[in-house]
């Protein structure tokens, strides 16, 4: 019997996918290179771990792991309106703001259709609108060379690309993974800007970790602008991102759309719990972002000292430009136990993002790096 390709049998845009290429694990490197001790500066996950409010609330719900979880995620949803005094008819739960970025390509794009995002964006934006179909169109960036914000995204070219077919417009602010921003006022200018047939979604995965107020707050600009969807993570400063929660916030009539294909139970029940209590642990999120601050500081100056260029970052990342590839030094850090995630998948082969750790994590890679550079 001959043997079937199965590719032949499913859907163009998923036939032509490039898979997400995840960070790679400890367990992993330590198996492959016969390491110990290793460090993981490669996903942007918070060194401090989870609020121990989020932690406590685990354990007490782990005797009921039998049932099935709120399928609505009431409680959750209700202290995510009152933190961002919004209706809980406004909110979209999802399995990380992966899966709600997801539930947006699945809505509003299809073949014929196009979605806009900047040329160093996240790469679920082109893999959800590939994943359905839909045409990716990128938006370049700006250049390396300039002065304020190299690599950020260009509002112009953006606005440019919007057509008549454009359903959505991918903005992540901070960017991921540049660790680049734009002024609050600039993305309302551009929200104002845009036609009414045109989703823009701002998403705000890093926001808890900026320390400039000028970013502004997406989820108070609602009301302003119907056509507006703004997403959040627990994942990140949370230290949530094992148990994959996130949110959309948007209108209404645009969350009842989203919640059409929102998977029930797709938030578990450890998951909600742990939100809500870490929600409440703001003392938790202001202790995680006065740390990552120290620590873009000290990895700045440490690469800089290195002779090693820098990407302005308000996230808890930087992006650093090398002299050689990202793969040789990536190879380089590996053997000496030390994840980090080279970005040539984004077009960017000499470059390095790397999580802001520890102020000991941090010290280790420096050096590391000194000695093999």
């Amino acid at each position: 019997m001959d043997s079937l390709d199965y590719s032949e049998l499913a859907v163009p845009g998923v036939r032509e996918l490039r898979p997400y290429t995840p960070g790679k694990p400890i367990d992993e490197l330590e198996r492959e290179y016969g390491v110990t001790d290793s460090i993981k500066l490669a996903s942007n996950e918070n060194p401090l771990g989870a609020s121990p409010d989020a932690l406590a609330a685990v354990r007490a719900a782990l005797d009921d792991v039998w049932l099935y979880p709120d399928a609505n995620g009431f409680h959750l949803k209700s202290a995510l309106a009152e933190k961002h005094g919004v209706a809980s008819d406004c909110i979209t739960l999802g399995n990380g703001s992966n899966d709600v970025l997801v539930f947006l390509a699945q809505v509003f794009l299809q073949p014929g259709l196009q979605s806009v995002f900047s040329q160093y964006c996240f790469a679920v934006y082109p893999i959800a609108t590939q994943m359905v179909g839909a045409e990716p169109v990128v938006a370049p960036a700006l250049p390396e060379d300039h002065a304020a914000m190299p690599l950020g995204h260009d509002l112009r070219a953006l606005f440019e690309r919007v057509g008549p077919d454009t359903r959505v417009v991918w903005i992540a602010n901070p960017n991921n993974p540049t660790g680049t921003w734009l002024d609050g006022q600039r993305v309302q200018d551009f929200l104002a800007s845009l036609p009414g047939h045109v989703i823009c979604v701002v998403d705000e995965a890093y926001t808890e970790y900026a320390e400039s107020d000028a970013l502004g707050d997406a989820s108070t600009w609602l009301e302003r602008f119907p056509n507006l969807v703004v997403t959040r993570t627990f994942s990140k400063a949370y230290g949530l991102a094992g148990l994959r929660v996130g949110y959309a916030l948007s209108n209404p009539g645009l969350a009842d759309l989203l919640n059409r294909v929102r998977p029930a139970f797709n938030v578990n029940s450890l998951a909600l719990v742990a939100a809500r209590a870490a929600l409440g642990d703001q003392a938790f999120i202001e202790r995680s972002r006065r740390m990552n601050s120290a620590g873009l500081e000290q990895l700045r100056t440490g690469l800089e000292r290195l002779g090693v260029a820098v990407i302005p970052s308000a996230a808890n990342f930087v992006l650093a430009r090398f002299d050689r590839t990202g793969a040789e030094l990536d190879e380089a850090l590996l053997e000496r136990g030390i994840i980090v995630r080279p970005t040539a998948n984004y077009g960017l082969v000499n470059y390095l993002r790397i999580t802001v750790g520890t102020e000991a994590q941090n010290r280790r890679l420096l050096n590391a790096l000194a000695e093999i550079l």
